[in-house]
């Protein structure tokens, strides 16, 4: 028998309350971990559907902290444009980095010999939106924000082996919330994940380090980087084997600073090495982490040496832990539990597909979850289903960024097969490494 949909006020812990709505069929709703662009995402498509939902988030607000840099979506915008509102699709677009490239971009993703500053390679072009990742975020959040509770760390999630039971989560404060699914999208050291594979929820570190900043660039500065590529561009210096990102941030037009005197671009400027001895560990400090980038650059053609030696003192170095985990089965208990994201798949950024991949699991996932709230199909079925093609498309996809890391490190070895430069696309476990 089909269930149907209907919209529900709910109280504080995410439940519907029966004495509001007597003598209806209550649905209970779809527990999300975790609020960042994939969970989001699907709390879009779950109301578009009228689905219940609730997503639980261990920050304290939308800005506790900030979420990463920039993301290139290019294959996965044919699946956001289906499952998102059109209003949320033009916050999106209006989040772009630079929305004047964006009129008239044609792809290219450069790969550059660092110490000619010569182009080596050009990666297949695609359709590309680069946005920034904390804005993004924000027009995501637009129209759900009722539907997201802060301050709620999961701790544990309760499956008790009756199939007829409600999954159940633990928050941090005691409280338990109890729901139909319970999806873990809450990135690469998911709790969820934990419950899941006690045994093997850990990544695997790659044997190389990244670090980064955000830095302001004058436009007489920004100049030959963005003569180089608007966007963005990477590269490998052939005798160090170290590599070096660029992306645009922010333009003058979205800072707001056109045409005064304190004009100016943000820019990320990324560099990564192979460890080979101790001294290739990342250092504690900001300023021991930003005179290793500037070390590092000697022998870099000089525009591009110019922009790290000028990075100020005093600017904060991020490190990025470099380790995946290859979607490994797991027991979703006759279809009551399971992940999406970095949670099922965490992956290297180095071929930038890592959130593409985590929107076509929103996508999936949200068609799955149609078919059991419709009666269309079991719970267990569906899950599976999502689950096995997650799971041929993203341990491929694992695999690749995984070697498209040690490839950007090996200038001798790279060439137009090597996985940092082969075109982005949707493809499963069959065509393997």
């Amino acid at each position: 028998m089909k269930r149907k949909l209907f919209i529900f006020k709910r109280g504080n812990a995410g439940q519907i309350d029966p004495q509001l709505y007597p003598g209806i069929i209550t649905m209970e709703p779809v527990l999300i971990v975790g609020a960042g662009i994939v969970g989001l995402t699907l709390g879009q498509a779950l109301q578009k559907a009228n689905i219940p939902f609730r997503i639980y988030e261990r920050d304290a607000s939308p800005d506790a902290r900030g979420q990463g840099w920039a993301i290139t979506l290019h294959w996965a915008l044919e699946y956001i444009q289906q499952m998102l509102p059109e209003d949320t699709l033009r916050a999106i677009q209006e989040v772009q980095v630079d929305p004047q490239v964006a009129k008239n971009d044609n792809g290219n993703f450069l790969f550059i010999d660092l110490a000619t500053g010569e182009p080596k390679f050009k990666i297949p072009p695609s359709t590309r939106w680069r946005v920034n990742r904390e804005k993004m975020r924000q027009a995501l959040l637009r129209g759900i924000e009722q539907h997201v509770s802060w301050n709620s760390q999961v701790v544990d999630v309760d499956v008790k082996s009756d199939s007829t039971a409600a999954p159940c989560l633990v928050l941090a404060d005691g409280t338990r919330v109890s729901g139909r699914f319970v999806i873990g999208v809450e990135g690469s050291r998911s709790l969820v994940r934990r419950v899941l594979r006690p045994d093997a929820y850990s990544n695997s570190v790659l044997p190389i380090r990244f670090t980064g900043v955000a830095v302001d660039l004058s436009p007489q500065e920004i100049k030959p980087l963005r003569s180089m590529d608007p966007l963005l561009f990477q590269g490998c210096h052939p005798s160090t084997g170290v590599f070096f990102w660029f992306s645009m941030l922010e333009t003058p037009d979205r800072n707001g600073t056109r045409g005064t005197p304190d004009e100016h671009y943000r820019a990320q400027i990324c560099m990564s090495w192979p460890v080979k001895s101790g001294v290739d560990e990342v250092a504690a400090t900001d300023a021991e982490r930003l005179e290793n980038m500037k070390r590092r650059s000697v022998g870099f053609v000089p525009f591009l040496r110019s922009v790290v030696e000028g990075i100020p003192k005093g600017t904060p170095v991020v490190e990025i832990k470099l380790a995946d985990w290859e979607c490994l089965d797991w027991d979703n208990c006759d279809g009551r539990i399971t992940l999406a994201g970095d949670a099922a798949h965490a992956m290297t950024m180095y071929r930038g597909e890592a959130a593409n991949h985590g929107l076509l699991d929103a996508f999936n996932l949200f068609q799955a979850l149609k078919k059991v709230y419709s009666g269309e199909k079991g719970a267990k079925d569906a899950l599976d289903e999502y689950e096995a093609e997650m799971r041929s498309r993203t341990r491929r996809a694992v695999r690749l960024s995984r070697q498209a890391c040690h490839d950007a490190h090996a200038w001798e070895q790279l060439n137009e097969h090597s996985a940092i430069l082969t075109k982005r696309a949707v493809t499963g476990e069959a065509e393997r490494l």
